[in-house]
């Protein structure tokens, strides 16, 4: 086993940022990498990643509930994340695996935070339902909102239709979290091609201190 390998036993990465940065390719092409590396991992999603939070998660994104409130948009996360976190991401950390997610709590305070959640109310629920179940590191992938945007291949879904305001206030959301925690934060410049991005992502985890 590496010396990277053996750090990652039972943490806990996630892969963050702005619509269009690319995280589920780079989560895939890091699920990879690890596998070469001979790490046990689970790859997860949030919302999402359980067949409760798979129906949340259509909840969440279908554009016919363009009235949801912003309070239930996050009770709604919240409830998809609570049982990720029990069905899937604490047992698999209890035996020792690492676990790779697209997306967790660094989203909520983005993006119901831009939409005019309170950050600490979200915080505070979070605590709630996580627990101690929070990330050893989270990368947020950079990119500019409307370039993000204009790289997606499907229509785009409820929140990716919201103006590009909005988008703007998400990634500052998604900075802020970064320079306020840089022990559990890294930034990720998400601009050029996907390899290219890979490369930059495995630098990080190669330099990061895993207290």
């Amino acid at each position: 086993m590496t010396e990277l390998a053996s750090k990652l036993v039972g943490r806990f990465i996630v892969i963050d940022g702005p619509d269009g940065a690319g995280k589920t390719t780079q989560l895939c092409m890091l699920a990879d990498y690890l596998r070469s590396l001979g790490v046990e991992f689970v790859q997860t999603r949030d919302p999402g990643g359980t067949a409760v939070g798979d129906r949340i998660r259509e909840i969440l994104l279908d554009r016919a509930h363009d009235r949801m409130a912003v309070e239930c948009e996050m009770l709604l996360y919240m409830a998809s994340r609570a049982q990720l976190v029990a069905e899937v991401i604490a047992p698999a950390l209890r035996g020792g695996q690492c676990v790779l997610c697209d997306r967790y709590v660094s989203s909520t305070v983005a993006y119901q935070g831009a939409g005019g959640a309170d950050v600490e109310a979200i915080l505070a629920n979070t605590k709630t339902v996580v627990g101690t179940t929070w990330p050893d590191l989270t990368i947020i992938l950079d990119v500019d909102p409307a370039e993000g945007l204009a790289r997606l291949k499907t229509p785009p879904d409820r929140m990716e239709a919201k103006n590009l305001g909005f988008h703007r206030k998400v990634r500052e959301l998604f900075l802020k979290q970064a320079a306020d925690s840089p022990r559990r934060f890294a930034v990720v410049d998400a601009a050029g091609g996907p390899a290219e991005v890979q490369q930059r992502l495995r630098e990080v985890l190669q330099k990061h201190r895993w207290d």
